[in-house]
């Protein structure tokens, strides 16, 4: 049986609470397969899963996304085989370590164009993208040349949509808290990018817009952004949460809706979207088109030890982070 490094808590807490631990891997059962990592993902629902905002049963092993080589492959398992490349989101947690057992559902083939590294930093955040730009879309649709506000646009899942959002002739208004995040954000697509510590994002959107706002807001940060996120959409807009950043929206009366322009208000997770193998392989296959393609690029920009799991995680919440950061084992 291997042995590997994994990440655990034991209760929930800051950083320091991540620590390694050896533990023994064993052979899959039906449905699941052995990985060995070669590069791990670092998401902002790893920081919930640490802090207890999402709980999880203690101890924990933490991390949601992650790429490298098939070693096992148990009974049932038909679109996976020994050697096989292959990246992942998919839960349970537990992408944090060297080698792990783990469902087969969610697991993907990776194409040989691209590496390891994009391939850990891509699949939680670029399949979200491609919900969110393909799946929640306002009752009266997105065409070309739609105006949509994209909250935290330099970060990883943000960076990926603004690329997408402008192959598909939307008009991105990205905010960030740098210009130098606000450039990135508009060198990777997006039409404008409002730095939120400097401006009021809600005046610029209006600006931008000629006063009617956005059809859809998507929306990551939670608290910080929820009150002026619904002042940018226009009549019968979609406001689309898919994050708590800043901390969990608080509860408000639905009846503000009405005279904000009959809105439209949703909580999105990734993982209701990837219940099925056929499904997760129809998103994870029109996002690998569009990396493939070169319509998107994955930025790695930050790579962290296993080892410096707290660092990476303190890097994160600091918002010192663009694009996307891998763990490597």
């Amino acid at each position: 049986m291997p042995n590997s490094r994994a990440v655990q808590i034991d209760a929930p807490g800051g950083p320091e609470v991540l620590r390694l631990v050896d533990v023994e891997v064993g052979d899959p059962g039906p449905g699941e397969v052995r990985i060995r990592h070669h590069a791990i993902g670092l998401n902002f629902i790893d920081v919930y899963h640490r802090t207890g905002l999402y709980p999880m049963p203690m101890p924990a092993r933490l991390g949601m996304e992650g790429a490298g080589v098939v070693e096992a492959v148990g009974a049932g398992v038909t679109h996976l085989a020994v050697g096989d490349r292959v990246a992942y989101a998919s839960q349970p947690p537990g992408s944090y370590c060297d080698v792990r057992v783990m469902p087969a559902m969610n697991v993907c083939r990776l194409p040989d164009a691209i590496s390891f590294e994009e391939g850990a930093a891509m699949m939680l955040k670029g399949l979200t993208a491609q919900y969110l730009l393909k799946h929640c879309r306002p009752v009266e649709g997105l065409q070309a040349g739609d105006y949509v506000l994209f909250h935290a646009a330099a970060g990883g899942v943000g960076l990926i949509a603004c690329q997408w959002a402008r192959a598909l002739g939307l008009r991105l208004i990205g905010t960030a808290g740098t210009d130098d995040k606000c450039a990135l954000a508009r060198a990777n697509g997006a039409a404008h990018c409002i730095n939120y510590r400097t401006q009021n994002f809600v005046e610029q959107v209006k600006a931008i817009t000629g006063g009617r706002g956005v059809k859809v807001v998507y929306d990551s940060v939670g608290k910080d952004t929820w009150d002026g996120s619904l002042d940018c959409l226009a009549p019968f807009g979609l406001m689309v949460s898919f994050g708590n950043a800043s901390g969990p929206v608080p509860p408000f009366a639905p009846g503000i809706l009405g005279p904000k322009g009959s809105l439209y208000v949703t909580r999105q997770t990734l993982f209701s979207h990837i219940t099925s193998r056929e499904r997760t392989q129809a998103m994870a296959d029109d996002l690998f088109g569009v990396v493939t393609s070169g319509q998107v690029k994955i930025h790695v920009e930050q790579r962290f030890a296993l080892t410096q799991v707290q660092d990476a995680h303190r890097a994160l919440e600091a918002r010192q982070t663009t694009g996307s950061t891998v763990l490597l084992p």
